[in-house]
């Protein structure tokens, strides 16, 4: 494995000022799969569309019509609104019409840039210089949107590969008037500057860094569609609803929220409410917690709430048809799971 923005060959680090967190740039993004790979394309319009990879995952669509072949990781030399760029190929074939209509671009009408060539050693060594120049450019900058007094942060920025234009992705609460920031950028690099607001999921992603799972970030390594994660996805898990808890390192909340979201509510279909009540001739009680891996729920007294009973849903159930019936329940603590069960489940775990 090889990571062209720190110009490793081996899979580790070289350089790349990273701190380890490689991922970042490319070394340890995954990628699609091609599983369409020896199969004829779907049409034969995208059979001369590649998808190219720049930094920190930022793809694009291209059309080769001067390389005669082209494999996955290859490095290409790419058209660009100014000048030209460089990027790796990283799908073809069959899952480019997929692709396409996932991001809702149409073939016959979108304006797809060329794939002039492969890249020689002096390309490749120029963009590798400006990609390092890339951290000094960022610092830079920051300083000189403090000095205009911007409320804004200027997380990333992107050197094209010739060096004559850059992107600067920066995160704001608010909107920017960042017209003067341009025009000064401009000036103190010589370069065509572009600006690009991302979100804090983006930014998180873009920068990298370890979870609270000890694992390195899932939006940094294979996670790439930001879907909406609400607090209910906690409630459904039996979390706390603490921020400080439940929120990842970009602020917002956790996207491994939502990983195991449709498996818990698949089980709790099988579980009374949480809010259901039972009338014993003691009081009522009430639903505390739910356990859907020992298929039980904890009720206490409305006048005791320290004592918590641990009943089996089947029991539940049962105590709930009693008082639909009219029935009456004398306490719950006939229907306990006793200890002796407990650890008679343990010796089988």
């Amino acid at each position: 494995m090889s990571c062209g923005s720190c110009n490793t060959k081996s899979g580790s680090p070289k350089g790349c000022k990273n701190n380890g967190v490689c991922g970042t740039d490319g070394c340890n993004k995954l990628n699609v799969f091609d599983w369409l790979t020896n199969l004829d394309p779907i049409s034969d319009s995208s059979q001369n569309i590649f998808e190219v990879r720049f930094k920190n995952g930022r793809k694009d669509y291209y059309t080769n019509n001067e390389i005669d072949s082209l494999s996955i990781s290859d490095a290409v030399v790419v058209e660009s609104s100014i000048g030209y760029d460089l990027g790796h190929i990283t799908l073809k074939g069959g899952l480019i019409p997929v692709q396409l209509k996932k991001k809702k671009i149409d073939i016959n009408e979108y304006e797809f840039l060329k794939i002039l060539k492969k890249p020689n050693q002096d390309e490749i060594d120029k963009w590798i210089a400006y990609r390092n120049k890339e951290e000094e450019v960022k610092i830079k900058s920051r300083e000189i949107a403090l000095k205009l007094n911007l409320s804004m942060k200027i997380s990333d920025v992107e050197f094209q590969a010739d060096g004559k234009k850059a992107i600067f992705y920066y995160t704001a609460s608010d909107r920017v008037d960042f017209r003067k920031l341009i025009i000064d950028l401009a000036r103190e690099f010589s370069i065509k500057v572009e600006m690009k607001q991302i979100g804090l999921r983006e930014e998180a992603s873009r920068l990298g860094g370890i979870g609270s799972c000890g694992r390195e970030l899932c939006c940094s390594t294979w996670l790439t569609d930001f879907r909406v994660v609400t607090t209910s996805a906690a409630r459904y898990q039996q979390l706390s609803l603490n921020p400080q808890k439940i929120a990842g390192q970009c602020g917002k909340l956790k996207c491994c929220l939502n990983f195991e979201l449709d498996q818990y509510q698949e089980a709790l279909a099988d579980f009374p409410s949480p809010k259901t009540k039972i009338k014993t001739d003691r009081g009522i009680a009430v639903c505390q917690k739910l356990d859907i891996f020992k298929k039980s729920m904890w009720f206490s007294y409305k006048n005791e709430s320290i004592d918590w009973y641990e009943i089996n849903v089947d029991n539940v159930k049962k105590l709930v048809s009693m008082n639909e019936k009219g029935e009456s329940v004398s306490k719950l603590e006939e229907f306990v799971v006793f200890k002796e069960e407990k650890d008679y489940e343990k010796t089988f775990v």
